[in-house]
């Protein structure tokens, strides 16, 4: 027997061409985080029927909740989707192609209520009915933005009122084989002005005392030498000490993320990195968890294809602590430093090149 319920669809536009016209593996799992965000931010108790590619079917069994409910859940959903993207664009590592136009990609939703059911296959639970038809149908309709929420008719009778003074609603019909599905939509591209974003963290070198510098030139271009020092997974081939690299909280790497460094000597240790771009000058750094050590890393562009890379040792203002490192410590880091540097010169000739147009 058919049920009256729910059907929410938050769909990212943009995807098809993203990932066509993009690095397959980063565009990916862009998509996959941003899904993820959508997932985390539902508030409402609603349930999951499938994920198809660049949306997500939720839908919700019993009476369609209050549009003030709904609303608010778009809103959460719209603007948590665009700080992710914002957030990731002033703090990603990578300057490739997926990653520099991921801040393009937009979010619309469809609300329909209507009848369905569900039916179970092994472990999944697929949905069923000529409303989850038509819910999908709507994906393709005359609007010509894509950042906006549209309700049918059996959703508001009549366009609401009352969410943001600046909203406008429009109304417009989806003719389908069944006949027309009349709706109401309203922009959403307002809500990005409301957003405010993190701030970003600091290189946590300014209250610390260098201990150790090198420096080196590589016959590469910035943002290649960039991916060759700054992406985990090329670390333990180069850095002296290093066995492997997981990054805990993201699938990308960016600013303010939390990585677990796997050392030879069977220590785990945990960084969290900060990083600074220009087009002819990249920082970053990684300091421990108790803020007592950071690496620094610099990229200075020589030219197109020459970039200058210096490698710095901070640590905690502390005289004894200091003198102590001096004494024991010193010659053996210069060491491993120095022998990471040359090591890098081979990873930097086997990566491929990412001498991108990319924006100051």
């Amino acid at each position: 027997m058919a049920n009256q319920g729910l059907l929410f669809i938050p769909d990212i536009s943009g995807f098809t061409r993203f990932v066509h016209s993009t690095e397959i593996e980063h565009s990916r799992m862009i998509i996959q985080e941003l899904l993820e965000t959508l997932i985390n931010t539902n508030q409402i108790g609603l349930e999951i029927s499938e994920i198809e590619g660049d949306a997500i079917l939720f839908y919700k069994f019993g009476d369609i909740p209050d549009l003030e409910v709904l609303y608010k859940q778009v809103e959460r959903m719209f603007c948590e989707f665009h700080k992710q993207l914002m957030a990731y664009d002033q703090t990603r590592f990578c300057q490739c192609k997926a990653c520099i136009s991921a801040i393009d990609l937009t979010l619309k939703v469809i609300t329909h209520y209507g009848e369905f059911t569900g039916y179970n296959v092994k472990n999944f639970n697929k949905l069923i009915g000529k409303d989850i038809i038509v819910a999908h149908q709507l994906l393709k309709n005359d609007i010509e933005q894509h950042e906006y929420w549209l309700l049918t008719n059996s959703a508001a009778q009549q366009p609401p009122v009352g969410f943001k003074q600046w909203m406008q609603w429009g109304s417009s019909a989806k003719q389908t084989e069944n006949g027309e599905i009349p709706f109401y939509y309203t922009q959403l591209s307002q809500l990005k002005n409301e957003i405010q974003p993190d701030p970003s963290p600091q290189l946590c070198i300014q209250d610390k005392v260098k201990m150790l510098s090198f420096s080196r030139e590589y016959s590469t271009d910035i943002i290649t030498l960039f991916h060759a020092v700054g992406d985990y997974h090329y670390r333990a081939r180069w850095q002296e000490g290093v066995k492997k690299v997981e990054e805990i909280n993201h699938f990308l790497p960016r600013v303010g993320m939390r990585s677990r460094f796997l050392l030879d000597s069977g220590l785990a240790l945990i960084f969290t990195s900060s990083y600074a771009y220009q087009k002819d000058r990249i920082e970053f750094s990684e300091t421990n968890e108790k803020k007592t050590a950071t690496t620094y890393f610099l990229m200075e562009r020589i030219s197109d294809d020459k970039t200058r890379l210096t490698l710095s040792y901070h640590v905690k203002k502390d005289p004894v602590a200091n003198f102590l490192f001096r004494l024991t410590k010193e010659k053996k880091m210069e060491a491993a430093y120095e022998r990471s540097l040359l090591n890098l010169d081979k990873v930097v000739a086997e990566i491929p090149s990412y001498a991108y147009d990319v924006e100051e």
